[in-house]
């Protein structure tokens, strides 16, 4: 049941926010146990953002998570999500945080999982 917010200072067209969010969505597996087939993406574009005193190219990346996962597995989710908005929006890493959230309860469906 993951959940990824991506949060964007760039605009971007249908198009490049489709590749940006199935290029996610390939990449949840990189959490053991998270699957494609229950990640739901969104991208946020033209978002008014300042990071290091100025308005250069800016991501924030939420990832929400049913239950936890390793440090080692949020590193390398962290290192793709990364590459992600520098090869799709231009952001250099050093302008884009990542966020993990794990979550406790989880609703889907009518029901709590």
């Amino acid at each position: 049941m993951p959940f990824v917010n991506v949060k964007t200072s760039v605009k971007a067209d249908e198009a490049k926010k489709t590749v940006i969010e199935e290029k996610i969505t390939k990449s949840i597996t990189l959490l053991p146990g998270k699957s494609e087939s229950h990640l739901m993406c969104a991208v946020e574009d033209g978002v008014s953002m300042m990071f290091h005193g100025d308005k250069e190219n800016t991501a924030f990346v939420e990832v929400k998570i049913l239950g936890k996962s390793t440090r080692d597995a949020y590193e390398k989710l962290t290192e793709r999500i990364c590459e992600i908005m520098k090869e799709e929006l231009g952001v250099d890493p050093t302008y884009c945080y990542v966020k993990f959230e794990e979550i406790e309860n989880w609703g889907f469906n009518g029901f709590l999982f």
